[in-house]
C-alpha cells in the first residue's frame, strides 16, 4: 500500500469524558459496530462477569473505572479506525492530556442529565489549545435529562465552542424512540439491545411522511418536525472546514448502552474526521507525507500481560512507514534500535505487525530504553514537542512491608513511575522513596499493582511537601551550599537530577531569593531542553 493511500485511510481519535458519562461503553459499542467484537460486555454489572473490552487492568475491572489509556484498532467503511480510550477520572488527567498529543481528533462524551462537568471543561481546554477537532456525543438519552436545546446552549457557553447538531433525539427517557440523522436526512428506529447490533431498523427518508407518524406516534412526529425547523433557523449549516479547524463541534445524541445513535456517529465520523496530521518538532514541522519514518512515545505501560512481565512503549507514527526489524534512531540516547515484534492492539489482545503508517499507534517491547516524549527517526536529529509533564501535587513516602521482597518493590516502583502516572524522588540517607502524583487515587493503583503484578506489599505515608522543583545552575559552589543547608529537603529523581522538595510556597520563595544563581524548575520539562 502506498503511503498517501494509507494516510488517507486512517482515522486516529481519542474518546474523552467526565467519569461515568459512558465513555468506555461508547468505545465498546464502536468496536461492536466496527465488527471488532461480536458481543459487548456489561460494564459494572456484577451479574455478568465481564468487563468492558478496553478495561484490562485488574483494578479497573474491580472499580469500574478506566485508569490507563488503551488502544484499539478496527476497519470500518473502508477506513482503519484507531481509538484511544482514556481515563475519565481527574486523578489520571495527566495520562489523558498526553494521549491527546497522539490523536488527530476527539469524541467528547456528555451525560444528558449532568451536562458539562468540571473535568469536561478542563479536557476541552486542552483540545482548544491544540485546535483539535471535536465531535460531541450526548449519551444516556434513554434516561430523563436536560432539554436538548438547553444542553446545546450549555455546551456552547461552558466549552467555549460553537455547536451544530447532526442528529436529533426523538423524545427522551421512557419516550426515547431513536434519532433522526440530520446529516443524511433519514431516521433510524432501534429496539434497545445492550449486547448485539439490532437488525430491526426502520429507515424513513422523508421527514414529512405519514409513515413517521405511524411508527413513533403523531405527537412525537410533530414535535420532531418542529424542533428540526428550529435547528435550521438557529444554527448555521454544517461546515467541515470549521470543524477541522476546531471552531465548530458537531453534536450527536444517543444511548451507547442500548446502541441508539452509535452507528450514525460512526458513519458520519469516518466521513468528516481528519486523516492523520503532522506534528511540530524542535527543528521543523513534520508532515505525514514526509517519506522518512518518525514517531514519538506518548505512553509506557508495564505488565500489559502480567504473565509475561512485558513493558510496552506506545508509539504514534507521524511520518513515513515503520517496518519490522529495521534499525531506527533513538534520538535522546543517540543509538539505533530495531524491533522484531512491534504490535497492534485490540485492548489487551496484541498481534505482531510488519509495517505501520502515519496515524497508527504501535506497541514496542521495551527493556527500559524509552521515556515518555522520546522520538524515533530514520536518522534525523529532532525531537517532537508538546508532550506535557506535570508537577506532582501530593507526596507520600513508600514503605516496604516485606523486606524479603525489596528487589521486587524496587523494580516495580521504577517501572510504574516510568509509565508517567507518578514521579519518584529518592532521599538519602536510607534510600527513602518519595512518590509524587497529581491525584490520590494513583497511590491506590500503584499499591494494588505492586502487590498483584510484582508480589511486593507496601504502604504510603503522607508527606507535607508543597512542590518538587528541579535545580539547575552554573554555580556549583552555591549549589553545594544549598544542598548542605537543605539536606532534609533534597532528593534525586530517577535520572539523578537534584530536586528540592519545598514544604510551603514561602520556603520556596526564600530559597529563590537566598540562592539567586540556582534555577528552580516546576516541571521536569527542562531535561528535554538540555
Amino acid at each position: 500500500m502506498k503511503n498517501a493511500e494509507a494516510i488517507e485511510k486512517r482515522r486516529t481519535f481519542g474518546i474523552i469524558a467526565h467519569p461515568d458519562a459512558g465513555k468506555t461503553t461508547l468505545t465498546e459499542k464502536l468496536l461492536l459496530f466496527g465488527g471488532a467484537i461480536q458481543t459487548a460486555g456489561a460494564v459494572k454489572n456484577n451479574k455478568i462477569k465481564k468487563s468492558a473490552t478496553s478495561d484490562f487492568m485488574e483494578i479497573e475491572k474491580q472499580r469500574g473505572i478506566s485508569v490507563a489509556t488503551s488502544v484499539m484498532a478496527f476497519e470500518y467503511g473502508g477506513k482503519q479506525v484507531n481509538i484511544l480510550d482514556t481515563p475519565g477520572h481527574k486523578d489520571f488527567a495527566e495520562d489523558t492530556y498526553r494521549t491527546l498529543t497522539a490523536v488527530d481528533s476527539v469524541i467528547l462524551v456528555i451525560d444528558c442529565a449532568n451536562g458539562v462537568e468540571e473535568q469536561t471543561e478542563k479536557l476541552m481546554e486542552v483540545c482548544r489549545m491544540r485546535k483539535t477537532p471535536v465531535i460531541i456525543f450526548v449519551n444516556k438519552m434513554d434516561r430523563e435529562g436536560k432539554d436538548s436545546f438547553t444542553l446545546l446552549d450549555e455546551l456552547e457557553e461552558k466549552l467555549d465552542i460553537k455547536v451544530r447538531p447532526l442528529t436529533w433525539p426523538i423524545g427522551m427517557g421512557d419516550r426515547f424512540k431513536g434519532v433522526y440523522n440530520i446529516y443524511d436526512e433519514n431516521i433510524n428506529l432501534f429496539q434497545a439491545n445492550k449486547t448485539k447490533i439490532s437488525t430491526d431498523i426502520a429507515s424513513i427518508s422523508d421527514i414529512n411522511s405519514t409513515e413517521l407518524d405511524e411508527l413513533v406516534g403523531e405527537a412525537p412526529a410533530a414535535e420532531l418536525r418542529e424542533e428540526l425547523e428550529m435547528i435550521e433557523g438557529v444554527y448555521d449549516a454544517f461546515d467541515r472546514d470549521r470543524y477541522l479547524s476546531g471552531e465548530v463541534a458537531p453534536v450527536f445524541f444517543g444511548s451507547a448502552v442500548n446502541n441508539f445513535g452509535v452507528k450514525e456517529l460512526l458513519d458520519t465520523f469516518i466521513r468528516i474526521s481528519p486523516s492523520p496530521i503532522g506534528r511540530e518538532s524542535d527543528t521543523r514541522f513534520i508532515e505525514p507525507s514526509d517519506s522518512k519514518f518518525s514517531g514519538f512515545v506518548f505512553k509506557i505501560h508495564a505488565n500489559l500481560d502480567p504473565k509475561h512481565r512485558d513493558r510496552i512503549a506506545f508509539l504514534r507514527i507521524v511520518s513515513g512507514k515503520f517496518e519490522r526489524n529495521t534499525f531506527y534512531q533513538h534520538v535522546r540516547l543517540d543509538k539505533k534500535f530495531k524491533f522484531p515484534n512491534p504490535t497492534s492492539f485490540m485492548a489487551q489482545d496484541k498481534s505482531v505487525i510488519d509495517e505501520a503508517f502515519p496515524g497508527d499507534v504501535i506497541g514496542l517491547y521495551d527493556t527500559g530504553n524509552f521515556k515518555i516524549g522520546d522520538t524515533l527517526t530514520e536518522g534525523e536529529k529532532m525531537m517532537f514537542k508538546g508532550i506535557p509533564s506535570f508537577s506532582p501535587e501530593i507526596f507520600q513516602e513508600l514503605e516496604n512491608l516485606d523486606p524479603m521482597k525489596s528487589k521486587q518493590l524496587e523494580k516495580g516502583i521504577r517501572q510504574l513511575t516510568d509509565e508517567g502516572v507518578a514521579q519518584m524522588f529518592v532521599q538519602q540517607p536510607g534510600n527513602r522513596k518519595i512518590v509524587g502524583t497529581v491525584g490520590q487515587l494513583q497511590f491506590e493503583v500503584i499499591a494494588h499493582r505492586l502487590e498483584h503484578e510484582y508480589g511486593a506489599s507496601c504502604r504510603f505515608v503522607p508527606k507535607n511537601y508543597f512542590k518538587a522543583c528541579w535545580i539547575t545552575t552554573e554555580n556549583p559552589e552555591q549549589l553545594n551550599q544549598f544542598l548542605q543547608a537543605k539536606t532534609g529537603n533534597i532528593a534525586k529523581d530517577k535520572d539523578d537530577n537534584f530536586v528540592f522538595l519545598a514544604e510551603t510556597p514561602f520556603l520556596l520563595q526564600m530559597a529563590e531569593r537566598d540562592y539567586p544563581d540556582l534555577t528552580f524548575h516546576k516541571t521536569s520539562e527542562f531535561k528535554l531542553e538540555v
